[in-house]
């Protein structure tokens, strides 16, 4: 039996078979505002037959942070989803994609709020993952109070950002203490009056004004607070600190610790949760970084990772889930290929960065190799184009893994290539650090997928084609269905993570409207339609073999066959569809038509406007 069948009739017997069809994904607020707007889209007649899925990004729960990615509860986000809409959806038959963040929770979680505010008497003590206390037999505790990792173990972390990741917060009594904190963070401090410096040893009304006053401007200007000059009344130092703490306001995502049952049971009910709202797949969000381990990389630490997915996947099954673990590592650590062999399915990451490359190139060859793999071994995967974060590149790189260098799906200056192109149409760049606070990789660029092809309508309508063609579940980020463009205003005021909204304009209806108009989005719902309509996609993929600028793609099953013929260096293609009395029919042509100038949006480099 061929590896890739024994691998598919393995994942039959976990359940974690993945449904079939086309899914959309968005934001709630991604058209029209809310919820109600991606509803109303998806009712309109241009958008019959075309998606049976929905992936919606967690704003569609109580967050504050990351767009969503910082859950405070996973209770409905009432501003902008009510029941209302999932009963709709429901009516329509679409199946919900949802996320469950399984490394962090809000520091506004209702479960740290009850340990900041109880701490030792929380319940919830051991909930998420003190610092010291996990690395008290392995570090030397440091005059900032935590604890440092012994060099050895150090250098061996994984880090997404420069620094240690930690967030010292204040006990009720009175001390700090640090806790594990992988992604963001920011502590922001209320304005503070000079009244409650009143009655302090040595302090006058007119003092009390001055102090407020220089607290206050470091406070407005995020300077270091613990370093104001005091003028003369340094002694005060320990109790201006005190009053200072308890205007301390803390942002961030703060770290679970997997150790404690309660954790579990917390996911338990969260899965149970997404069921009822209608899910069919949960995309474990940061799973890797879930296991935590002395003298471990801390990503995807093994054996515990895989201990921990089983334990998750048992769960999922009483639900009658399908968890997919989402992971960004290079093709050469092979680790994709672990994930599916442990019968999980899993996002195809490397598609959005091959088809760039093969559409600038003129050349399928790349392509080709990782379409044979994913049916040699019988893959189970969600692909896409663009998404809510960025394109990924780290991912088509090669590795070192158990001593021997293996290759990956481009050479690293192919990669570079890629990377340099999306740049210069506009992209932002979003880099991995070491611990030593220094960058050593690319992670992402974002862009939107039009604008990263060097907005031409013609690569991106062939681009969607052959992902149609593609093995897995196709996803589809509503921006690139409309054909957005790199909003660099958003991406400017976007702070810290501004790189990311380069690719998140929400459109109105207005804009739809107007869109709805354009060849290029026309023809993509066309595909799209074909796609989750036609009965060839249950069947098989054949690949006829072909020039390496040409790219045939067929599928075949339900009594039905579905073509994709393409020209990658003139970007003409066709898609047909024959039926099982051997009618075909043209679904869509290549016409290499741009989008008219009267209904194109005229935009310079940086303007708002997609």
């Amino acid at each position: 039996m061929p590896a890739g069948q024994r691998m598919q009739d393995e994942t039959r017997t976990t359940g974690q078979m993945l449904p079939r069809g086309v899914m959309l994904n968005a934001y709630p607020d991604s058209i029209g505002g809310r919820m109600s707007g991606l509803v109303a889209l998806l009712k309109r007649p241009e958008f019959e037959d075309t998606f049976s899925l929905l992936y919606v990004l967690p704003t569609f729960f109580n967050s504050d942070l990351d767009r969503g990615f910082s859950i405070i509860d996973y209770g409905l986000n009432l501003e902008l989803v009510s029941p209302g809409d999932l009963d709709d959806l429901d009516r329509l038959g679409i199946t919900f994609k949802f996320d469950l963040i399984l490394n962090h929770l809000s520091v506004a979680s209702p479960q740290f709020r009850d340990l900041l505010e109880r701490g030792d008497e929380s319940e919830y003590k051991d909930f998420f993952l003190d610092w010291n206390a996990f690395w008290e037999c392995h570090g030397t505790p440091g005059e900032e109070g935590y604890v440092v990792p012994h060099d050895e173990h150090l250098q061996k972390l994984f880090l997404r950002k420069p620094g240690l990741p930690i967030l010292k917060v204040g006990f009720p009594d009175g001390s700090e203490r640090p806790y594990w904190n992988t992604f963001y963070q920011q502590i922001t401090y209320r304005p503070v009056e000079a009244e409650v410096l009143h009655g302090l040893s040595g302090v006058t009304p007119e003092t009390a004004e001055q102090i407020a006053s220089r607290l206050n401007t470091a406070i407005e200007t995020e300077g270091d607070i613990e370093k104001v000059y005091l003028d003369g009344h340094d002694y005060l130092r320990d109790e201006i600190r005190a009053i200072l703490r308890g205007r301390r306001c803390y942002l961030g995502q703060m770290d679970l610790n997997a150790r404690s049952e309660k954790v579990w049971e917390f996911y338990d009910e969260t899965l149970r949760r997404l069921r009822d709202y209608g899910a069919r797949i949960i995309r474990l969000d940061a799973f890797a970084y879930l296991h935590k381990e002395p003298g471990q990389v801390n990503f995807f630490n093994k054996p515990g990772t895989w201990d921990y997915l089983a334990r998750l996947r048992d769960i999922a099954r009483v639900y009658g889930l399908v968890v997919f673990p989402e992971v960004h590592a290079e093709y050469g650590k092979g680790l994709h290929r672990e994930v599916a062999q442990e019968g999980y399915p899993i996002y195809d990451f490397f598609l959005p960065g091959l088809l760039i490359h093969a559409l600038d190139r003129g050349t399928s060859v790349h392509l080709l190799h990782w379409i044979e793999e994913i049916r040699n071994e019988g893959l189970q995967t969600i692909n896409m184009l663009g998404c809510h974060d960025g394109i990924p590149v780290l991912d088509l790189r090669g590795a070192e893994r158990d001593g021997v260098y293996h290759p990956g799906l481009l050479e690293d200056d192919e990669i570079e290539a890629v990377v340099d192109r999306i740049l210069e149409r506009g992209g932002r760049v979003k880099n991995l650090y070491g611990p030593d606070g220094r960058k050593i990789a690319y992670y992402q660029v974002n862009a939107t997928y039009y604008s990263a092809l060097g907005e031409d309508e013609r690569k991106l309508l062939l681009a969607r084609a052959i992902q149609m063609f593609m093995p897995g579940i196709p996803q589809i980020w509503y921006l690139d269905l409309f054909a957005g463009r790199n909003d660099y205003e958003a991406a400017d005021k976007g702070g810290p993570a501004g790189h990311k909204e380069i690719n998140r304009t929400n459109l109105g209806p207005d804009e739809i409207e107007r869109r709805l108009e354009w060849p290029v989005v026309q023809d993509q719902l066309a595909l799209i339609r074909l796609r989750n309509t036609s009965g060839a996609f249950n069947g098989e993929l054949v690949v006829p073999p072909s020039a390496p600028h040409r790219l045939h793609l067929s599928w075949h099953g339900d009594g039905r066959t579905a073509s994709l013929q393409a020209d990658l260096v003139t970007f003409d293609f066709t898609v047909s569809e024959c039926d099982a009395s051997g009618v075909e029919r043209l679904v869509l042509e290549s016409r290499g038509e741009a989008i008219p100038d009267d209904l194109r949006p005229r935009a310079a480099h940086g303007d708002l406007r997609l």
